[in-house]
């Protein structure tokens, strides 16, 4: 199961820009069925766009505007976001949220001698932790870290067992 996130943020910026439009296009009606002076007076806007021909500069540059807008937004749907559930071992429906494996592993660094506190990054292809620690020695603590994380990472059964990186910082230094 790779589930991926939602495009959310094209979707709702596309129904704003529809939104408005129909709402404006709404107003204008309801103000010439009432006889008032609507917003946009629909034979000034014709005549405009009577007026204007095809090799002037603002057609193309508008027509440019909503092709790169377009292409934008089509790019942003076709490209695949990061997995919000990361597949597991097993059934085709097993699988953990980034969230929780992340906090998982988390919990499994910091619970090594020595660390006082650990972040960990879920990337596209491997893991990366960095853990700080309040020893001046700092020789085999990233070793450590790493295996306990391996062995969390066994006993999770991810479907790719990603490549793991440690990286220590030490808040006192050895003088």
């Amino acid at each position: 199961m790779k589930r991926r996130p939602r495009r959310s943020v094209p979707a709702v910026l596309v129904a704003l820009v529809v939104l408005a439009g129909c709402v404006l296009a709404a107003a204008v009606a309801v103000q010439t069925i009432l006889g008032e002076k609507p917003w946009i007076s629909y034979d000034a806007l014709a005549s405009a766009l009577h007026d204007s021909r095809w090799s002037d500069p603002l057609p193309a540059i508008a027509g440019g505007g909503v092709a790169l807008i377009g292409l934008l937004l089509l790019v942003s749907a076709i490209i695949p976001g990061r997995p919000t559930v990361l597949p597991l071992e097993g059934g085709p429906d097993s699988g953990a949220s980034r969230r929780s494996y992340r906090s998982t592993l988390r919990a499994a660094a910091s619970t090594v001698d020595g660390v006082s506190a650990a972040k960990l990054k879920v990337k596209r292809r491997g893991i990366v932790s960095v853990v700080t620690t309040g020893r001046t020695n700092t020789a085999g603590l990233a070793d450590a870290v790493r295996a306990a994380i391996e062995h969390r990472l066994a006993q999770i059964g991810p479907a790719t067992v990603p490549a793991v990186r440690v990286r220590v910082k030490a808040t006192r230094s050895a003088s």
